[in-house]
């Protein structure tokens, strides 16, 4: 072994390593070659300069320094290599000793993943809500429909509950208007919801070019949570019509020939998101316990990069969205802080655990030997194409534009690995049923029963199975309803 290792402290290290100057010889005559074609001396071609004139125009040393330079990522690959370290961040480098002919010394500074062993997960259960749906979940899905099909009437008549209006809106403090509070052609449906508070008894009872002005708190722009009056003019009340929900709507508004199989259809559909749902918490539940139980330390200096490449994202994003974090804030009703002190709390809590996780996760799967399949990468590329709204191709040439190709199998090695982890714990619903989400596909349909011992046994974690045996070397399901169901859902 050609190299050393002191422990600094449990997240860093210092690698001494020393190098015969035989394994330099050929990084020396590659730097003399790369030197010899960047000079012009008279008398020799341009790349034919002997190596004693270029050490007597520029020293031996600053081809040495060259040579090593060139050497460095390959002496250190093979340090971390030979000392079983997992580096978790870029090395400090430094030539401590250069014995020209005989060796070279370096030393490498560096935070590493630190020695922990992972929580036990053998006696761990899970509590999910129940996958299930309520005919009032499906009524709603097919009264979304009848609004999309429907048909809306203008009416020369006051506005009803139920009726779908045109607005103009202008909000104003002592009487100026607010900055982003006017718009125009605001299609609304009296009593859905959604709007400042009072507007729904505001637009009952008005006609088409009538004004009202109430006084409400704002909801949104950088006025938001501020009382201002808001004016009201209504150009259009339009009755809305709905079509009856019989086998000619099942017909028009999908691929079934009647009104029972599209409801059918509509509840497999959100049986089917229900239990992608479950799974989802089930993973998250239980990875949740899994970091909070595991304890070790994470470099600061790994923690304060991720904080500052996160914060310069963001700045940059809201930069060209044109916003401030306040304005941001005040409009992303996702977000639960309130102030960019809160926000800025929140994110760094989120980095610290997102790094643990991803530690934990890495060393489960190299403990494991988890490997990743060309197909299970292409997964993630069709997974991160839905997510992102676009293609596969447009995944997959970003990730070859910039370089993402081994992260992604990171990534994915991660959701492997974690997918073994869920197999191991026992999950129960609320109602007590167990849930065995190895059996759950990407589609959210179930394999079947008799298939779920072969699902086991492949999400199973390598140490049960080594456990279990001598050690050896080693669909989704078609449905007929319209895409746009499946993308409501």
């Amino acid at each position: 072994m050609s190299s050393t290792l002191e422990q600094l402290s449990p997240t860093r290290v210092k690698l001494t390593i020393d190098k015969p100057f035989n394994e330099l010889e050929s990084a020396i005559k590659a730097a003399y070659k790369q030197i010899a074609e960047q000079i012009n001396i008279p008398g020799f071609r341009k790349g034919k300069v002997p190596p004693r004139l270029i050490d007597q125009r520029f020293g031996r040393g600053v081809v040495l320094q060259e040579a090593i330079n060139n050497q460095l990522p390959q002496f250190y690959a093979e340090a971390v290599s030979e000392n079983n370290i997992h580096p978790l961040g870029q090395p400090e480098i430094d030539v401590t000793e250069l014995n020209d002919g005989k060796n070279v010394v370096l030393t490498a500074e560096v935070d590493v993943r630190p020695v922990f062993e992972i929580a036990d997960t053998t006696d761990l259960k899970i509590e999910v809500p129940v996958a299930e749906v309520s005919d009032e979940e499906v009524e709603e899905r097919v009264n979304l429909l009848r609004e999309r099909f429907g048909t809306l009437t203008p009416v020369e008549r006051e506005a009803e509950t139920g009726d779908v209006v045109v607005i103009n809106l202008t909000a104003r403090q002592d009487g100026k208007v607010l900055e982003d509070a006017e718009a125009t052609d605001v299609q609304y449906k009296i009593g859905a919801g959604g709007m400042v508070e009072g507007m729904d008894e505001a637009l009952t009872g008005m006609k088409t070019g009538e004004k009202k002005t109430i006084t409400s708190t704002l909801i949104g722009g950088v006025n938001r949570g501020e009382e201002a009056e808001i004016e009201i003019e209504v150009t259009k009340v339009q009755n809305q019509e709905l079509p009856e929900v019989d086998d000619e709507f099942a017909q028009m508004v999908s691929e079934f020939d009647t009104a029972e199989q599209m409801y059918a259809d509509l509840r497999d559909n959100l049986e089917r998101m229900a239990r992608i749902g479950q799974a989802n918490q089930a993973r998250e539940q239980v990875l949740q316990n899994i970091v909070d139980r595991t304890v070790f330390e994470l470099p600061e200096a790994l923690v304060e990069n991720e904080r500052t490449t996160r914060r310069e994202n963001i700045e940059q994003q809201l930069q060209r969205a044109g916003l401030t974090l306040e304005q941001y804030l005040a409009d992303a009703e996702e977000e639960d802080a309130e102030t960019p002190e809160q926000f800025w709390e929140t994110l760094n809590n989120r980095i610290v655990e997102g790094l643990r996780s991803q530690i934990i996760l890495d060393k489960y799967a190299e403990d494991n030997e988890v490997q990743v399949s060309q197909q299970e990468l292409t997964e993630l590329i069709f997974a991160k194409a839905q997510q992102n709204g676009t293609s596969p191709e447009q995944e997959l040439q970003h990730m070859m534009e910039h370089n993402h190709a081994a992260e992604w199998m990171e990534e994915a090695r991660r959701g492997k690995a974690l997918g073994q982890l869920v197999s191991s714990v026992t999950i129960v619903d609320a109602n007590g049923e167990e849930v065995f989400v190895s059996r759950l596909q990407s589609d959210g349909t179930l394999a079947p029963a008799e298939d779920s011992d072969e699902a086991e046994k492949a999400t199973k974690p390598a140490k049960e199975e080594a456990d279990a045996k001598p050690a050896k070397k080693a669909p989704v399901k078609k449905t007929t309803a319209k895409k746009t169901d499946e993308a409501e859902a």
